[in-house]
């Protein structure tokens, strides 16, 4: 994952597409970053580099909603292309429905169905990385209510 990151750059820097190129150095900065934090010559494995990517698009989310929120649509807009660049690294999340059959499976074998926070430990336990935390989140609170 990390070497088709470093492919990318050097594609984007030959066809001079400077969007891409800044988006894919602050990709390539974050995973460097993760790496010096695990420790002396650490080499991160896909599944490291797949949740720093999860983080960046994590951050531009939020991002996009302050803008938003602050009537600052341009950048909001910036960092909806980021997110695009991002997100095209991740594996393809699952869909909604998807979600709801794992909860409601998880859901049938728990003795204790009241507690959102044991489901949900459960529910992210399985579906890890498939699916973004706040549908997961809004999926449980659905089922618990009903």
């Amino acid at each position: 994952m990390e070497s088709k990151i470093l492919q990318d750059i050097k594609e984007a820097m030959k066809s001079g597409n400077a969007e891409k190129l800044g988006v894919l150095r602050m990709l390539n900065a974050a995973v460097k970053n993760r790496a010096i934090e695990k420790g002396k010559d650490a080499v991160l494995s896909d599944e490291e580099v797949i949740e720093v990517l999860r983080r960046e698009a994590k951050k531009r989310k939020e991002s996009i909603e302050a803008f938003e929120k602050g009537g600052r649509s341009d950048l909001a807009e910036n960092e909806r292309k980021e997110l695009v660049f991002v997100e095209s690294y991740l594996p393809k999340q699952m869909s909604k429905e998807e979600v709801v059959t794992v909860v409601e499976k998880v859901l049938a074998g728990l003795a204790d169905k009241s507690n959102q926070g044991l489901v949900m430990k459960a529910v992210m336990a399985e579906l890890k990385g498939k699916a973004d935390g706040k549908m997961i989140s809004e999926v449980v609170k659905e089922k618990l209510v009903s």
